[in-house]
């Protein structure tokens, strides 16, 4: 992946170009030579469904990994620039104006994989916009959540779905569904079932 990857940073850092993670991720993967070498077949990829109908996806602390690592350290070397690679900010940015819009059109709902940081930053963009921004916005008509973790009131990853109403996250008239297996397993389940496949 390193070897795809960086050339896209290269050339951004070239070109004065800052993208969020995803994008550049999307593109690796539409690539077709990135695509001779996967490991499974083309039509089981749901990294690839996602970037051929370009739907947001949300990486919020995406540096806390290992190709954020490799990010930094191809800075380091002086082969990149880091601003070539927008924020979990930017990420908060580009998830309020996408929920503004697509709330005006849609009810919308919250589907979970995981939990911590993954799953209670995108959440946050309701309240966000109703306390911080002061402006009215959908709620979350419903929320599943898929999650190894123990429920427990406080937690981060393990916070039961109703303890989101109390943070303007969820209301007492959404929907709520928790999952407690492993994601891997769990969620290519339910996409297969969603999609009638």
């Amino acid at each position: 992946m390193q070897n795809y990857i960086l050339p896209l940073w290269a050339k951004a850092t070239k070109e004065k170009v800052s993208r969020l993670p995803h994008e550049y991720f999307y593109e690796m993967v539409l690539n077709k030579d990135f695509q001779a070498q996967f490991q499974i077949p083309r039509e089981h990829s749901w990294l690839l469904a996602a970037a051929e109908k370009n739907i947001p996806l949300i990486v919020p602390g995406w540096e806390d990994s290992t190709l954020g690592n490799i990010c930094v350290s191809e800075k380091l070397r002086g082969n990149i620039d880091l601003s070539c690679v927008k924020s979990g900010l930017h990420y908060m940015e580009f998830l309020i104006d996408w929920y503004k819009k697509t709330s005006a059109k849609h009810k919308m709902g919250f589907f979970q994989i995981g939990g911590g940081i993954a799953g209670d930053f995108p959440i946050c963009v309701v309240p966000l916009i109703h306390q911080d921004m002061e402006e009215d916005v959908g709620v979350w008509e419903y929320f599943c959540q898929i999650t190894d973790a123990h429920e427990s009131y406080g937690g981060y990853s393990g916070a039961a779905p109703s303890e989101k109403i109390t943070w303007g996250k969820l209301t007492a008239k959404s929907e709520r569904h928790a999952i407690t297996s492993d994601a891997t397993i769990v969620a290519p389940l339910v996409f297969a079932y969603v999609l009638g496949m």
